[in-house]
């Protein structure tokens, strides 16, 4: 019988493979440690789809057996899971993300470069960094705030000061002491922050994706980089519809029989993307209602019925669909990519 479907659960050293005929019928079943890997694929004596599921280094493994002549897909988690028949182990995963990469109407992740999973890592890194200083910053302003010492959000510049102030005797001595390391903190963290957003901003220049996608109104270059290193191809969705429903932010559909029901976004897929997404659009939003920048015609209309949260939202889906169109046809932005479907 010969291979030609492979269902490979990954791990951190042992690897299970399930392999199956054209027919369906199981061929053999095998564990492998890690150093074994690439050396049983490049035996195989034919070309095979291997099926992964898109967790921790699957695209790492998936260039690799790329590498080997192999087809290789990525199987969302969640997608795989509707295949597992019963129990939970290395064998029964393996068979059934066999069974999810054999589906026609299957959707899978594109595999990453290197060079993206890299800008990635910088996005990854700079938020871990972003919610230290976040954590920091609350936890200055609630120490100082025991001694009555507040200041307006915005403004922890002017406790920055007091406490760097020997001689301003509303903070005691100790207090002083230990805030100060809290300050030096921030300040290295700033700095750290700084240079992973340098970074970012060299990758956008140099990228012709990312600095298309700028172009839209509520996404810059953090935004932008992030979209051009998460999705490499995006022809891989049908429409904008489906990007944004792969960001989660199309509602839920409960809908039975002649009866639509509709709720919340579903937050499912890609939650980085979406929150900053979400960000970009309530700046938009808020410069918009001050006045310093033009409203959509569609988004005043919702404002009179809608709370701004809702809007903004919808304006995030806006601005997904508008990314999609941005990307498949390798275009700049122009303002009816934006308007809404009629």
């Amino acid at each position: 019988m010969e291979i030609t479907t492979i269902g490979l659960d990954i791990a951190k050293n042992v690897f299970q493979v399930h392999a199956e005929d054209c027919a369906g019928r199981v061929v053999f079943r095998k564990r492998l440690r890690r150093a074994q890997v690439l050396e049983f694929f490049a035996a195989l004596p034919s070309r095979c789809v291997i099926g992964l599921e898109a967790c921790a280094s699957a695209h790492y493994w998936a260039r690799e057996l790329a590498k080997l002549n192999h087809v290789v897909r990525l199987v969302p988690p969640a997608y795989v899971k509707a295949y597992v028949k019963r129990g939970k182990n290395d064998a029964i995963d393996a068979e059934a993300i066999c069974e999810a990469v054999r589906r026609p109407n299957m959707r899978f992740v594109p595999i990453k470069s290197i060079e993206n999973q890299a800008v990635l890592v910088l996005h990854r890194v700079r938020g871990q960094l972003i919610r230290q200083r976040t954590k920091l910053s609350n936890m200055l302003r609630a120490h100082i705030g025991e001694f009555g010492l507040v200041a307006p959000r915005g403004k922890l510049l002017e406790l920055v000061a007091i406490i760097a102030d020997a001689g301003d005797e509303r903070l005691p001595r100790m207090a002083r002491i230990a805030l100060q390391e809290v300050v030096a903190e921030l300040d290295t963290l700033e700095r750290r922050i700084e240079t992973f957003e340098k970074e970012i901003i060299a990758f956008h220049k140099s990228n012709a994706v990312s600095r298309r996608l700028a172009s839209i109104p509520g996404i810059g270059p953090i935004t932008a980089t992030a979209i051009a290193a998460s999705v490499p191809d995006a022809n891989g969705f049908e429409s904008g519809r489906h990007f944004a429903a792969w960001l989660g932010l199309t509602p839920k559909d409960h809908s039975t029989g002649a009866k639509q029901r509709l709720g919340r976004i579903s937050k499912m897929g890609n939650g980085h993307l979406r929150s900053l997404l979400v960000v970009g659009a309530t700046s938009v939003l808020n410069r918009a209602r001050k006045g310093s920048a033009p409203i959509h015609a569609w988004m005043r209309k919702l404002l009179l019925r809608r709370p701004p949260r809702l809007v903004t939202v919808a304006y995030a889906n806006k601005m997904a669909r508008t990314a999609w169109a941005v990307m498949a046809r390798a275009e700049v932005y122009r303002p009816e990519m934006a308007l809404p479907r009629q």
